[in-house]
């Protein structure tokens, strides 16, 4: 066991929060960080912005996860994607930059966190953020974060637009403002045709500071305790055991399936959960992997009529791939420039529901295996969408002491009754978009599922058997009173530690986690230097 100079902090994690996180402390040249990752500093494929299809199942640069089988899901492992690079999962994602909703976060302030309401955290996204779309009054410019709004043009993106409006959905300028609702165009962490992830926004220009120390290939065995107060950390890196300290703290943002793990592989979490496994139960602080959430992503897919309209055909054979290449090199455009899906809708299921509680994603081409992302030798489009507030808990647990085994995943899917309605009323929703009369000159047959599944049982039963995670997990370090964390991050009953990531989210945002997962970096940068 070799040990090294004591830091001030030490991050657990480079992912969207912990690079953000990193960046942020040491503005202030006097404090000193340690930031350990587990993977590799990068991949030669990542800065492209379609390397998320690229990498979605590569392990050079994905921790490539799967689902405990579960019945309500027809016993399928679900592919569990995250990212095993500096930048985590925002080096590997789609693209896809949502804030969430007001509520959202009022409703996280609701629960007792004080410091985690709308008007707290709006300043938070506003500063992390150089909005390269129009001005709006809770936009910004300035901030690491680059975000764009999608540029790609294809006349069925007009047909969608104006076949939601057919279908009585109106048109949202700016969904990360006050009101998300609406059929939009998807704001991107695209610029200049390159894929900004925190590893390039946040962490590469701070790399250069002598108070910043990255270690990559370096997977945390567990925190160190002496009695009720952390101390550091202990990891692996080159074959060889390194125990590290932390002057003031220690802070996982190890994501929702990282954190919770190493808080049990410590000792921290549910006593028979640790005994099980051999663990000494340290600290008994049972809400450790559970409340576990993540949008359930269910989709359609059409045949196009019109020739070339699709990306199926514009990607079909090395000639027509190699120009998309050069036309990403030269113009930053072209399929290999797009984010996952191009177009967006936040939808209300009922007329009577306060905000959207749906979201749907628009892509013009379809794929022939949704594991590796191939596409189909036909021209389609694809509709795909989640609710955006699930009710249904899992919980994330280790399966064995070794921390290099997967910890035991299980979604409990569609386990209430609103989110089996809510996830068969957002299908039909797709089908009245995608039927509404100005698809009409686009719209071949519905390849899958097909006419032929159309009740209210079918419609569940394609769901449980097809619907795959949207990856993205949350919630198994949950941050409210008598949980994992308090309202400044702190773990419950233990002294210098806390955690960073999406792990702490109360409730699921209302869209892609990965713009909440920097703002909580941010946030984490900002009750550190105040403490």
């Amino acid at each position: 066991m070799s040990s090294q100079p004591q830091q001030d902090y030490i991050i657990v994690g480079a992912g969207s929060a912990g690079a953000a996180l990193a960046a942020r402390l040491t503005e202030n040249p006097s404090v000193r960080v340690l930031l350990l990752e587990a993977g590799k500093a990068s991949h030669p494929y990542s800065w492209m912005p379609a390397s998320f299809g690229l990498l979605i199942d590569n392990p050079a640069a994905n921790w490539c996860f799967r689902s405990d089988p579960e019945p309500g899901t027809h016993n399928r492992e679900i592919p569990v994607p995250r990212g095993k690079l500096l930048g985590g999962s925002s080096s590997i994602n789609g693209l896809v930059y949502v804030r969430g909703q007001p509520l959202d976060f009022n409703t996280w302030a609701q629960f007792g966190n004080r410091g985690w309401s709308w008007e707290d955290v709006r300043p938070v996204f506003q500063r992390m953020e150089h909005f390269e779309g129009a001005p709006g009054p809770t936009r910004a410019t300035g901030g690491p974060l680059r975000v764009s709004v999608q540029d790609d043009e294809n006349p069925l993106y007009d047909a969608l637009f104006a076949a939601g409006k057919a279908a009585g959905y109106k048109g949202n300028a700016d969904y990360n403002g006050e009101d998300q609702e609406g059929v939009v165009k998807t704001q991107v962490t695209i610029s200049g045709g390159r894929r900004m992830s925190t590893a390039h926004c946040y962490l590469r220009p701070a790399m250069s500071r002598p108070n910043l120390r990255v270690v990559t290939e370096a997977m945390t065995h567990k925190v160190i305790l002496e009695g009720k107060r952390c101390v550091g950390v202990r990891y692996e890196a080159g074959g060889q055991m390194v125990e590290a300290r932390a002057g003031r703290e220690v802070i996982l943002c190890s994501g929702a399936i990282g954190s919770p793990q190493i808080l049990e592989l410590s000792g921290i979490g549910k006593p028979d959960v640790l005994q099980a496994h051999g663990i000494e139960v340290l600290h008994d602080l049972p809400a450790v992997g559970e409340n576990f959430r993540d949008h359930m992503n269910s989709w359609i897919q059409w045949r196009i009529k019109v020739p070339g309209v699709s990306y199926n055909e514009r990607m079909d054979g090395l000639l027509k791939r190699g120009f998309q290449f050069m036309k990403l090199i030269t113009q930053n455009k072209g399929f290999m420039s797009l984010p996952s899906a191009p177009l967006l809708a936040f939808l209300k299921t009922r007329p009577e529901m306060e905000t959207p509680d749906v979201q749907m994603h628009m892509v013009p081409y379809v794929v022939k295996d949704r594991k590796t992302r191939r596409l189909q030798d036909w021209p389609g489009f694809t509709m795909s969408c989640y609710q955006l507030r699930p009710d249904s808990l899992g919980s994330i647990h280790i399966r064995s002491a070794n921390p290099k085994d997967q910890p035991a995943i299980r979604f409990n899917f569609l386990g209430e009754l609103n989110d089996r309605v809510t996830m068969i009323e957002g299908f039909k929703m797709m089908r009245k978009i995608a039927e509404a009369g100005p698809m009409d000159p686009y719209r071949g047959d519905e390849f899958q599922p097909g006419r032929g599944i159309d009740s209210d049982d079918e419609i569940e039963h394609w769901i449980r058997t097809k619907a795959e995670t949207a990856y993205h997990p949350i919630g198994t370090c949950r941050m409210a009173p008598g949980a994992v964390v308090d309202d400044r991050l702190r773990v419950h009953g233990i002294e210098g530690l806390r955690i960073a990531d999406a792990s702490i989210f109360p409730t699921m945002p209302s869209g892609n986690t990965n713009a909440p997962s920097i703002m909580v970096g941010e946030k984490a940068a900002d009750l550190l230097k105040a403490a």
